[in-house]
């Protein structure tokens, strides 16, 4: 059985407040930058991304990044590994990059893309963007800025986002895990 924790009107609303913190708190988008994370999180930087443009009306730096190779489990999944295209195709150095992905859970995805990113220059300042943050964190890695907190999820039941752009609809559900 699933719930829904999120419907495309309120994951709409989550991102438009989401790209107003991210304007406030750096006042404007000036040497700023969007690094989705793939997968989810590429889509929902395209779209942070689109409305800071719009409402600034200034172009930002885009890039889409694959942690596969800065996973910490890497060595138990040599067999199911698929490696995809990491392409950050502007200088990262003295940049606010603001990483976006779909769920914070762990903190192990968001420790991995901040070692990729690393690899490439010295950002100014790295700052996480996330749709849903579950809480349960096994590093001590925190947003900052997020769409909803749903901690009152249980280790049998799994938070799912859908987009459009992948999945046919936007929502945000939890459901039990199999």
């Amino acid at each position: 059985m699933e719930r829904v924790l999120l419907d495309d009107k309120a994951i709409e609303r989550s991102i438009n407040r989401i790209v107003h913190e991210i304007l406030e708190k750096n006042q404007g988008s000036k040497n700023l930058s969007l690094i989705g994370i793939r997968t989810r999180g590429i889509f929902l930087a395209k779209r942070i991304r689109d409305k800071i443009e719009e409402v600034e009306g200034r172009v930002l730096p885009f890039g889409i990044l694959d942690i596969t190779m800065y996973r910490d489990d890497i060595a138990r999944m040599k067999a199911s590994l698929e490696v995809k295209k990491t392409d950050i195709p502007f200088d990262v150095n003295n940049m606010t990059i603001v990483l976006v992905d779909d769920v914070l859970y762990t903190g192990r995805t968001t420790r991995a893309a901040i070692d990729a990113i690393m690899d490439l220059g010295r950002p100014k300042r790295i700052q996480l963007a996330v749709l849903i943050d579950r809480g349960s964190r096994e590093l001590p890695i925190q947003p900052d800025y997020t769409g909803i907190r749903y901690s009152a999820v249980t280790e049998d039941e799994e938070v799912s986002v859908r987009l459009q752009e992948m999945d046919g609809q936007d929502a945000v559900l939890l459901s039990k895990s199999l």
